[in-house]
């Protein structure tokens, strides 16, 4: 298996760091003459009401027509990969993730924004939350991607099972009291104690795990990059996180992502739920069995005191593409406070891209319609841990629930079967991380000269 699971690291570890791969050209993507610039993103929500609102609004003001292609999120990553790796310049403007614009562009592969933005008076780049622009900024100092919408992390938790079962929560809780708090709220109405992700995926149970590694002080690689999985400190973060679940998780845990706990929730069958600041308007929409049921407090923490994940998928132009000042002109309007509002007038306030300005929290209608969590997303996205400093030790990457190194999309996404497979019963945490640890050696072997 470990020969297996590294043979793939290898392959797709060298499709991100940009070798050129032979005969990956896309033969049903749009072409250029349909339309001036071609758009690649995620199917999502958000994604679908910015396609149903570009040909009315923004095609309309500048006569820019757009194509967009939606696929799932893995489909679309792995288009993505092989679009900027081969610069094909089939998209001009793609989805990019705070994982991903560090590493394209150091790469090459996006154009900097600096230029556009200094010419765009409207723009109002200082009303983007700052964090999230350094968390877009490449290592010479250059603007690479627009953050479309941010996010943080908190903990959801159900106010009328707290009340019903005489319980509290703290405002600021640490990670062992939400751990007695979900053995003392677990079966109230038939919900489970807390729900967390458990499905395999860098992005799915690795996300939320990450930031409990960091704060009860582990670190994947020391400075010298040798891997610490086995360490005393990760040891204790995946055996809370993994016996949280067993013992109070819903069930099936490992086969759970964000969507998955997401849907129990809303149906009312979790007491609390730990994930992205962006669930709340779902949580909170018509429909939701726990709308105005719900209270939102900070990531928990351990020896830390901020422990919350720092999120973003923002628009990038690809460095090959003929038409970057139409590109430019696309993302000036699809991440603008303009855009929040008219998504906010045509859609519902809810629906407004969130997490990435500062004046839409000092919005009158934005803070009446997401009353009941406005003030916790907007401290988790200004204030959650350092993505360069997240835990105790240092470490020679950068990232919060994940590591800024092209490895890891595939190193964390093999480390995250681990880890289901303990959450399912299958293996102890102990085997899990053993074996984690040698793929992590492996995967940073050429950081170590070796």
């Amino acid at each position: 298996m470990k020969r297996s699971l590294l043979a793939r690291a290898a392959v797709a570890a060298t499709a991100v760091a940009g070798l050129v791969l032979a005969g990956c050209g896309d033969t049903d993507a749009p072409g250029a003459e349909q339309a001036d610039i071609s758009v690649l993103a995620m199917d999502a929500s958000q994604m679908q009401t910015l396609k149903k609102l570009t040909k009315r609004h923004f095609t309309a003001e500048t006569g820019i027509t757009v194509e967009y292609t939606l696929l799932p999120e893995n489909e679309a990553r792995e288009r993505m990969n092989r679009e900027f790796a081969t610069q094909a310049g089939t998209y001009d403007v793609a989805s990019v993730s705070a994982y991903e614009v560090p590493i394209y562009a150091d790469n090459g592969w996006l154009a900097p924004l600096d230029p556009f933005v200094k010419a765009d008076e409207d723009f109002d780049q200082d009303d983007v939350f700052p964090n999230l622009v350094s968390s877009l900024t490449g290592e010479d100092g250059k603007l690479y991607a627009e953050p479309f919408y941010g996010e943080g992390s908190f903990l959801m938790y159900r106010k009328d099972l707290f009340r019903k079962e005489g319980l509290t929560m703290p405002p600021n809780p640490t990670w062992e009291q939400v751990a007695d708090l979900a053995a003392q709220v677990d079966g109230a109405d038939g919900a489970s104690g807390i729900c967390l992700r458990g499905l395999p995926g860098w992005g799915q149970n690795l996300a939320p795990l990450n930031t409990v590694v960091n704060t009860f002080g582990g670190t994947w690689y020391d400075t010298d990059w040798n891997a610490r999985l086995t360490s005393p400190e990760f040891r204790k973060a995946v055996g809370f996180y993994v016996g949280l679940l067993r013992s109070h998780g819903q069930p099936d845990a490992d086969r759970m992502g964000v969507l998955e706990i997401l849907d129990r929730f809303v149906q009312g069958k979790c007491a609390m739920m730990y994930d992205a600041t962006s669930l709340a308007s779902s949580i909170e929409a018509d429909g939701s069995a726990v709308k105005g049921k719900v209270g939102y407090v900070p990531a928990p923490h351990d020896r830390t005191e901020k422990a919350g994940w720092l999120w973003t998928w923002a628009w990038g132009i690809q460095q090959a593409s003929d038409n970057k000042d139409a590109a430019w002109e696309f993302i000036s309007w699809a991440s603008s406070k303009e855009y929040q509002e008219l998504v906010g007038k045509e859609v519902g306030w809810t629906a407004a891209p969130a997490g990435n300005r500062r004046s839409l929290y000092s919005n009158p209608e934005y803070q009446q319609a997401a009353d009941a969590w406005y003030r916790q997303e907007y401290t988790a996205a200004t204030d959650s841990a350092d993505p360069r400093n997240p835990g105790v030790d240092p470490r020679p990457y950068t990232g919060i629930g994940f590591l800024g190194i092209p490895e890891f999309a595939v190193l964390g996404t093999a480390v995250s079967e681990q880890i289901a497979a303990a959450i399912a019963g299958q293996q102890s945490v102990d085997t899990a991380l053993e074996k984690s640890q040698d793929l992590a050696q492996a995967a940073a072997a050429k950081y170590r000269g070796e």
